[in-house]
């Protein structure tokens, strides 16, 4: 039985195009997964082509996430017009067009995700690989390496590993064989102190403020629970409060809230069971902004214009217990 599915089609569709006249420029929303997989596709690129960069559209704050990019030289950049305009091709990995304005902005040759596809906006590059039963990207960008016959160095297995290891929260999210197939694999060439080293930086001290923030705000609604942070230095970390309130007992669903760079941002993670986090997000705010994920994990964002004045907390509460009869009370 082979230990990855066989992409001989894939693969030679993408190796087709490679130049090697052509600069790439490979776009990322960061975070383990897009970084991970950013760091497999420009190896696949290497000596292919004339030159090859990751640039990503987001401020990059989360500890873990400097770490990993520092520990693993990952040669990533904060994308500006100037550095744009110095590539002739561009990749996108972990996204799709339509999940950023600064996406859309871009005409892409390549798109790998496996995040849910819009019916809306469907993908529209030469190269497009978007397979939403897949726990990570990195497993995918794995397989492709695999088919490729590229053996791993280490900080590359290390941050493919840790990106699968992110992603499916250490295989408590939705995944598949081939997730556990590429972990398992990546462990060979991987080094586990500098996995360990990533994964015990994430936190920032001056982040305990927003804890507190949210364990003031914090209110049961029907059988979940919403917080909401107030105005927020990264939205990172309403990631990482909401994942922290995951682990409360019985609690199927968290919903956290924060105000980030004149937007409201909300972060929904759910145990999969009862309901999907992805629907959620978009039957909340769809009409005012971006939402969507996966049924454990979903994001919006709205611009806070679109709330004509009133409160984001308030303007939140209402959303979440809008047309049905659920208590909402303080804990």
């Amino acid at each position: 039985m082979a230990l990855f599915r066989q992409l001989d089609e894939q693969v030679e569709k993408i190796l087709a195009l490679f130049n090697k006249d052509d600069n790439w420029l490979i776009v990322i929303n960061a975070d383990p997964d897009a970084l991970g997989s950013a760091m497999a596709l420009r190896r696949m690129m290497a000596r292919r082509v004339n030159n090859v960069a990751i640039a990503q559209i987001n401020e990059i704050k989360r500890p873990d996430n400097l770490s990993m990019i520092r520990y693993l030289r990952i040669p990533t950049q904060k994308l500006i017009p100037n550095l744009a305009a110095q590539y002739d091709k561009f990749a996108l990995v972990d996204s799709q067009s339509n999940h950023n304005p600064e996406f859309e902005k871009f005409e892409f040759s390549i798109i790998i995700d496996h995040h849910p596809i819009s019916k809306d906006y469907p993908a529209k590059a030469d190269f497009v690989d978007i397979r939403p039963k897949y726990g990570a990207v990195c497993t995918m960008m794995t397989e492709y390496l695999y088919n490729m016959k590229i053996r791993p160095a280490k900080l590359l297995a290390t941050a493919l590993m840790y990106g699968i290891r992110c992603d499916t929260r250490t295989f408590e999210r939705d995944f598949i064989d081939a997730d556990i197939s590429a972990f398992k694999y990546l462990s060979k060439f991987a080094d586990p102190k500098l996995m360990n080293r990533i994964s015990r930086s994430e936190f920032h001290l001056d982040w305990m403020r927003y804890f507190s923030r949210a364990f003031y705000n914090l209110r049961r609604i029907g059988q979940g629970l919403y917080a909401h942070c107030g105005n927020v230095e990264n939205p990172d970390i309403l990631v990482i409060v909401t994942d922290f309130f995951t682990r409360v007992h019985n609690v199927p669903w968290v919903v956290v809230s924060g105000v980030a760079e004149d937007k409201l941002v909300c972060i929904f993670r759910g145990d999969g069971m009862k309901r999907d986090m992805g629907k959620m997000a978009q039957n909340l705010m769809n009409d005012l902004g971006s939402a969507g994920g996966h049924k454990q994990a979903a994001r919006a964002e709205v611009e806070i214009t679109a709330l004509e004045g009133e409160d984001p907390e308030i303007f939140m509460l209402k959303r979440l217990g809008q047309g049905k009869k659920k208590s909402i009370r303080r804990i």
